[in-house]
C-alpha cells in the first residue's frame, strides 16, 4: 500500500531497486586500499547518493595517498571493479515489486547519483529498464543529493508536480533530497535489511 495516491513514482537505484551497495563498497575499498586511503563503511553510507567523483575527491582530501592519483583515476578504477561484479547484482524484491505493480499505471523515473552507464547497466541486468520513462543521473544536474535537484529534474521530465510524486530512497542524503524537492518519501530501509560488508563496532 502506498501512503497516498501519487501521480508519479521516482526511485533511487543503488540500494533501492538494486542490492548494489555492498558491491559498490567492496569496489571502493579495493580501489582506495591500493593508495593506502581508508574508507569506513559507515562513512560510505553517510555519503550515499554522492557522485563517484565527489566521493573520490572527499576521500583524497581526508588522507594523502601513498602514490599520486587523481580523483578521475579513482573513478575509472572503482567503476571498473564494480562492473566486474554486475552479474551478481540482485533486485531488492519489495521495491521492485512496487515498481512492477505500477509500471503500466503511473509514470516512473529513476533518480540516481551514479554514472549513467553504470545505472543503465544495473537496470538492464535486472531487466527493468523499460519500466522507467526517464533516468536522471549525476551527469544531469550540477547539485547532488542531499540537494533536491535530481528529484526536481525527474519530476520535470515526467511533467508531474514534485508534490504529487512519491520517492523511494535508502540513504539519509537521498531522503533529504526528496523531501527538499517537496515529495513524500518511502525509506526502503524499513522494507529490507541491507547486507553490510564489515561488522559494525
Amino acid at each position: 500500500m502506498l501512503p497516498f495516491e501519487p501521480a508519479a513514482l521516482i526511485f533511487d537505484c543503488d540500494g533501492t531497486l538494486a542490492d548494489t551497495m555492498p558491491a559498490h563498497y567492496e569496489a571502493w575499498v579495493a580501489t582506495m586500499s591500493r593508495y593506502g586511503v581508508p574508507f569506513e563503511e559507515d562513512l560510505f553510507y553517510d555519503l550515499g547518493g554522492w557522485p563517484t567523483l565527489q566521493v573520490a575527491e572527499h576521500l583524497l582530501s581526508r588522507a594523502k595517498p601513498r602514490t599520486p592519483v587523481t580523483p578521475e583515476q579513482i573513478v575509472v578504477e572503482k567503476e571498473s571493479l564494480f562492473e566486474q561484479s554486475l552479474t551478481s547484482i540482485r533486485p531488492i524484491d519489495p521495491v521492485v515489486e512496487v515498481a512492477r505493480r505500477h509500471k503500466d499505471q503511473l509514470p516512473m523515473a529513476v533518480a540516481s547519483g551514479g554514472l549513467r552507464r553504470i545505472v543503465e547497466a544495473v537496470l538492464c541486468h535486472l531487466e527493468i529498464a523499460p519500466w522507467f520513462r526517464t533516468i536522471v543521473t549525476c551527469e544531469d544536474v550540477t547539485q547532488h543529493k542531499p540537494q533536491p535537484d535530481i528529484y526536481l529534474e525527474a519530476a520535470r521530465r515526467l511533467n508531474v508536480h514534485p508534490t504529487l510524486c512519491l520517492a523511494f530512497e535508502d540513504t539519509d542524503p537521498g531522503v533529504q533530497a526528496a523531501y527538499a524537492a517537496g515529495m513524500q518519501v518511502i525509506d526502503v530501509r524499513s522494507l529490507y535489511t541491507p547486507r553490510r560488508v564489515t561488522v559494525a563496532a
